[in-house]
């Protein structure tokens, strides 16, 4: 340490051997100094994690959503009349699914339906006069087995195949839906966009939408009557064209009444209903074909 008053350096000691000044007073300024110069820096604030952009514009838009489903329900036509462009997003997911509630619900229920339909052959005249009432009483037994026996991994029945390549089957036919009416509506002179007319038609979408997924939920519950809001939800599309159309005001008189081109588009929806039923046909083969080769489902029952 070197003496502040004749600068010797003293290895240590309280005083100079020089000049006999004292040097603690030296070390306590020196060390006052150090301390002064060294100030810790303040560390910054927590600052909590902000959301990722995709996780909020997805939130964002499942509350539109759901409000603009609910909504649907309780005010279908003023709803639908209100729906402009910006309602497209949610008139598509509407449509999305309406296509992917049918092939799941199917996916879910088709043991039921199997039953429902062995059942109703039971009450044919012709073949009720034939059985015997231990016959039924058996049957309603194998019925119960079926119900707690899961059988789409006996079978090997997937369901990303069957869900995801029917969804996109009916979603294809709803576009040809769709596409039809809004070209028939072109026809009748209605001066419309296609993403406002399919704001519309998917709006009006939305109570047949609501029985489809009313009739899945009861499909997971077992409960057979989910047959029954899967008919009336396919069957809906019926009065969801002519609704889209008059709901539109003609630009002209000249053009097509709307009578006929809601006609054409039900001949459309025909076409289009006959291709789904022939698809879900040949998976129904499917399915009774690899029941009657499955070895395991024959040693079950």
């Amino acid at each position: 340490m070197n003496c502040s008053n004749c600068g010797h350096f003293n290895d240590g000691g309280k005083f100079c051997v020089k000049c006999g000044h004292k040097l603690q007073e030296e070390a306590a300024v020196s060390q006052a100094a150090a301390a002064s110069e060294y100030q810790p820096q303040p560390q910054p604030a927590y600052a909590p994690q902000q959301p990722n952009q995709r996780v909020r514009q997805a939130k964002k838009v499942s509350k539109s959503f759901f409000s603009y489903f609910a909504e649907g329900i309780k005010n279908p036509t003023a709803t639908a009349q209100a729906a402009g462009e910006s309602q497209f997003v949610n008139a598509l997911i509407t449509v999305i699914l309406y296509a992917l509630s049918i092939p799941i619900m199917l996916y879910v229920g088709w043991k039921l339906l199997l039953i429902q339909f062995v059942r109703s052959m039971f009450k044919l005249p012709i073949i009720s006069e034939e059985l015997a009432p231990s016959n039924m009483e058996d049957f309603n037994t194998g019925a119960d087995l079926i119900k707690a026996t899961d059988i789409n991994s006996i079978i090997h029945f997937n369901f990303t195949d069957f869900v995801f390549k029917q969804g996109i089957f009916i979603f294809i036919g709803l576009a040809v839906i769709i596409g039809a009416t809004y070209v028939a509506a072109k026809f009748g002179k209605v001066d419309v966009s296609f993403k406002e007319f399919f704001s519309r038609f998917g709006t009006f979408l939305i109570i047949p939408t609501a029985l489809l997924l009313i009739g899945l939920v009861l499909a997971f519950l077992h409960v057979e009557y989910f047959s029954y809001f899967m008919n009336f939800g396919l069957l809906s599309i019926f009065l969801v064209v002519p609704f889209t159309i008059a709901s539109f005001k003609q630009s002209g008189t000249n053009g097509l009444d709307r009578i006929y081109s809601t006609l054409i588009v039900y001949v459309v929806i025909t076409i289009v209903l006959t291709f789904i039923a022939n698809g879900l046909g040949e998976e129904a083969k499917t399915i009774i074909t690899r029941m009657g080769n499955s070895s395991e489902l024959n040693n079950l029952f």
